[in-house]
């Protein structure tokens, strides 16, 4: 039976933002926790962890997140291993987020001056120490910009787990259409909720990275 549009389609949409929402956390912080480790591994690890860590990276960046998605969820159902929508999609997009995430967080703990490094090595403070208070600050500053802006990236790259019937908000719109027949309309408002949660994290990161030129500059 053909619905119209209305408000309780808005609502629907409404719903399916949070799911989309949520993933985009669960895949910040899952990836994020392991981007970092990754991250750290890299700045400070030896050479042949550099290396697999590197090789992890490049795999997971030259492969598109569908593929990954479909591997999660269709092909390791082949060896047993069966995730429903909800926890393959969480682990298809952490899996993604964490590449990128360690690609940014290196570049920015090496972006803190050596001489920084150095004044913490003076000072007899163990690695540790020198990490939690004197580069991690600082690379967190750096990393403020680039981390936000690619939120952006997680919150559009969660579309792709419609396909495994997971319902965000690009499925929620599929699903209306197929029940309204008013594609222009559905995946109007869909784009709408999209802008209205992507804009404001661009607007963020184009203001944290315009503050942080402002810094160096001075």
């Amino acid at each position: 039976m053909i619905q119209d549009f209305g408000w309780s389609s808005v609502e629907f949409l409404a719903r399916a933002s949070l799911w989309t929402i949520g993933l985009s956390i669960i895949a910040f912080l899952i990836g994020g926790a392991i981007g970092l480790t990754l991250a750290l591994l890299r700045v400070l690890g030896p050479r042949p962890v550099k290396l697999a860590i590197a090789g992890y990276i490049q795999i997971v960046q030259a492969t598109p997140l569908l593929i990954v998605v479909f591997i999660v969820f269709f092909g390791l159902s082949f060896a047993g291993l069966y995730f429903p929508p909800l926890l393959a999609a969480g682990i298809s997009v952490s899996v993604y987020a964490s590449a990128y995430l360690a690609d940014i967080w290196r570049g920015c703990i090496e972006a803190v001056p050596r001489p920084q490094w150095e004044a913490a090595d003076a000072l007899a403070f163990s690695l540790p120490q020198q990490l939690r208070y004197v580069v991690l600050p600082q690379a967190f500053r750096i990393a403020l910009g680039p981390t936000v802006g690619f939120m952006v990236q997680i919150v559009k790259n969660t579309s792709v787990t419609a396909l495994i019937g997971f319902v965000e908000l690009t499925r929620a719109g599929q699903l209306l259409n197929n029940m309204t027949f008013q594609p222009f309309i559905v995946f109007i408002t869909v784009a709408a909720f999209y802008f209205a949660i992507c804009y404001p994290l661009s607007y963020l990161s184009e203001k944290l990275k315009g503050k942080r030129r402002v810094q160096r500059a001075h």
